[in-house]
């Protein structure tokens, strides 16, 4: 096993990359498909899907990379918040696969808000994707909006009224809050007691520069108040012409309705629920995820 580390320019700041490929493959050659790795946030960083380095065989290197903002790449605390766009984060992953030499041929995992940004990758009909997976990730931001309160209205009462109360206070930085809402993650977002050290590493991150999450998300899951919040794909979706997984979780934040118009919308699509996961399944039921991505990369 290979492991290469770079970065590739991008408007002026660096995306770091980490590409993990069995012994002798080189990225862009004949026989080669590389499965890219989109992370979730956003604002969120690699190193909490690093379990997918489980996916590497002879011929699929597994590329992980760390958007602008976040983690490893450069960040930009003070940029203003109309900086971050969806078309911004299509324009960094253009110039990864231009960078790594792969752009003619590769297949595409992405991640909560990376599947969002791989499904509007997937709708501009690149020539070189082959496959896509869309896991754990909302079709339209109104659904996870609209699933999110719906499972907050199942958190016992007290903790409701924590996080109600410190939304209308704007004290949504205060310990009470975050201790209410870790409610809510513990039960949606992963359910692995402890924590894998690799989601800690990122959830660490995520709060240590949370630049890019507060402009375009929101404080919180459940509390969406940033530039994604009425954003869709579903009206586009009939453009994907790549065959296509879509997963989520029993217990996952992406519920079966938000996930529902990839499904119903995209030719080729099928889908897997875990129903032992909420949000992250490649950490929670780690084999089976593996062979159900495998087997699908594999067909």
């Amino acid at each position: 096993m290979q492991i290469i580390e770079g970065v590739s320019p991008y408007d002026g700041a660096l995306t770091a990359y980490r590409v993990v490929a069995h012994d002798g493959d080189v990225l862009g050659s004949e026989g080669v498909t590389p499965l890219v790795v989109v992370h979730g946030g956003p604002g969120c960083t690699l190193d909490y899907l690093l379990s997918l380095t489980d996916l590497v065989r002879p011929g699929r290197p597994v590329v992980f990379y760390d958007q602008i903002g976040n983690g490893r790449s450069t960040h930009r605390p003070d940029a203003p918040a109309s900086l971050w766009t969806v078309e911004f984060f299509l324009g960094e992953l253009d110039a990864l696969l231009d960078t790594l030499g792969i752009a003619g041929s590769y297949d595409l995992l992405g991640q909560s808000w990376g599947g969002m940004l791989g499904s509007e990758h997937a709708v501009r009909r690149p020539a070189g994707l082959r496959r896509l997976i869309l896991a754990n990730s909302p079709a339209s931001m109104p659904r996870w909006r609209r699933a999110a309160l719906e499972l907050r209205a199942q958190l016992p009462e007290d903790v409701q009224r924590t996080l109600d109360a410190h939304e209308a206070a704007g004290t949504i930085d205060s310990a009470e809050y975050r201790s209410a809402s870790d409610v809510f993650y513990a039960r949606h977002v992963c359910r692995v007691v402890p924590q894998p050290p690799d989601v800690a590493a990122t959830f660490a991150q995520l709060d240590a520069d949370p630049t890019v999450y507060r402009a375009m998300n929101g404080p919180t899951e459940f509390h969406v108040v940033g530039s994604l919040r009425e954003w869709s794909v579903e009206d586009r979706l009939h453009r994907i012409q790549v065959p296509t997984l879509v997963i989520n979780g029993r217990y996952d934040e992406a519920t079966d309705d938000t996930v529902a118009p990839f499904v119903d919308l995209i030719p080729d699509a099928r889908h897997h629920r875990f129903e032992d996961s909420s949000h992250m399944p490649h950490w929670e039921e780690r084999a089976a995820y593996v062979d159900v991505v495998a087997r699908f990369l594999d067909a």
